[in-house]
């Protein structure tokens, strides 16, 4: 099955799906808020309740998706964006047609 070329968010990668996302660290809570964007440049919004600094951001966003997607943590990997607040997640395993399924459960 393919993947509707309107989730710009998420796509088909060599080792699984990347995830395309746009963190707000400092949050009262941690969760999926919405999508930031259109397109080819749309992101997942995520929200965080850990504070920017000292990679404390990155480390509960890489917990909080493994959670998510039922991972160990090593499977997810920030691979652009550690100091940004727009990150691409690379989610090893996942195909992309299930990442949209557990992404839209919690939308």
């Amino acid at each position: 099955m393919s993947l509707d070329p309107r989730v710009g968010f998420l796509r088909e990668h060599p080792d699984g799906c990347s995830l395309a996302v746009r963190v707000q660290p400092g949050a009262k809570r941690t969760a999926i808020t919405g999508i930031h964007g259109e397109g080819a440049e749309a992101r997942l919004k995520i929200a965080l309740q850990a504070p920017p600094i000292e990679g404390r951001a990155n480390e509960a966003l890489v917990a909080y998706i493994s959670e998510i997607f039922s991972l160990a943590r090593p499977a997810v990997v920030i691979a652009h964006g550690q100091t940004g607040r727009s990150k691409l997640v690379i989610l090893k395993g996942v195909q992309a047609t299930e990442a949209l399924g557990r992404i839209q459960s919690r939308l």
